[in-house]
């Protein structure tokens, strides 16, 4: 695609929907896909679906219109996901998906195999919102529309700050910066901010993690037990894995936190030399070069050895190049 309008053509009901525990740039993408055509084609019935998200993602408009179920018999005649990588990942809607008389996807992640009728997926860039960004009419990108797309973007850059950053990404975070919202403010609030819980529970990972492979992977972890203690759940641990990656020496970070007995999910991250989306692929993941993710199933142990043979693998063979 080129332009979003190629696919609206005799549209009149569509659906959004993101990917199970949607982040920044899930949330982002579908609420500015959302808001866009709200406004610039009033004719077309738009429902959007995602799972409940965050409550620091308020500050974006009509965020109270997101239906968090689906549980009415419908068929769309189009239904576009945003930043989900594959079928299974997405959440609540994947019926009214399988249903609509078109479907569309808009994502960047290089792992993503094109399940959509229409799928428009570059990996080569920074976020799902930047990739929406470029179908959009610049001269329509609105404030309303450009909160959510700047919010997805710092969500995914980690504030700009990661590799998949690139000129083009900061000059669209430019223009979307002229419309006029708050953009400190929202960095602040969404990205950065967390509550005392949470800095106690990163406290505890960062304080038990342990380090492997001569040093270059680190592994921090949350038992069920520790998650009920605390009070929280993986809406809450956002920021580990990031902290985790930036200790000195490392290649490759790994936080997992049991979500029910034996049951993990994994976040990884890469300074560069390994590509944790070839082992979140592996393991029935995906994700991108150096940020991906992975469920597994069995005990911590065999879930850290099972992930840490396959990094090993790889470092082995940077140092043989």
């Amino acid at each position: 695609m080129n332009n979003i309008a190629e696919v609206l053509d005799q549209v009149k009901t569509m659906g959004i929907a993101g990917h199970i525990r949607p982040d920044g740039d899930c949330v982002g993408s579908c609420m500015a896909l959302y808001l866009y055509i709200k406004e610039y084609y009033p004719d077309i019935q738009v429902d959007v679906y995602l799972d409940h998200p965050k409550p620091i993602f308020s500050h974006i408009d009509c965020i109270d219109e997101i239906k968090t179920e689906a549980d009415t018999e419908k068929v769309y005649d189009l239904f576009v996901t945003c930043d989900v990588s594959s079928r299974d990942r997405l959440a609540l809607a994947g019926d009214y998906f399988d249903k609509a008389e078109k479907t569309v996807c808009i994502d960047h992640h290089i792992s993503n195999p094109g399940f959509a009728g229409t799928n428009h997926v570059r990996g080569d860039v920074s976020s799902a919102c930047e990739v929406l960004y470029g179908l959009f009419d610049p001269e329509k990108v609105n404030r309303k529309v450009a909160v959510p797309i700047y919010t997805g973007m710092i969500h995914d850059t980690g504030v700009f700050q990661y590799a998949s950053t690139s000129p083009e990404t900061m000059r669209i975070a430019g223009e979307l910066m002229k419309t006029g919202f708050n953009f400190s403010r929202i960095i602040d609030e969404s990205f950065y901010e967390k509550t005392y819980i949470q800095n106690q529970v990163m406290g505890r990972v960062l304080a038990e993690s342990i380090m492997l492979l001569d040093g270059k992977c680190i592994v921090g972890y949350l038992r069920r037990k520790d998650l009920d203690f605390y009070g929280v759940d993986g809406k809450d641990l956002d920021g580990i894995v990031s902290q985790l990656r930036l200790t000195k020496g490392v290649e490759v970070a790994m936080f997992l936190y049991e979500v029910e007995s034996q049951t993990f999910k994994v976040s990884l991250r890469s300074n560069g030399k390994v590509d944790v989306s070839r082992i979140a692929v592996y393991f029935g993941g995906g994700g991108h070069t150096r940020a991906a993710g992975i469920d597994l199933q069995g005990s911590l142990h065999d879930v850290i050895n099972n992930i840490t043979g396959e990094i090993e693998r790889q470092l082995l063979l940077c140092q043989e190049a």
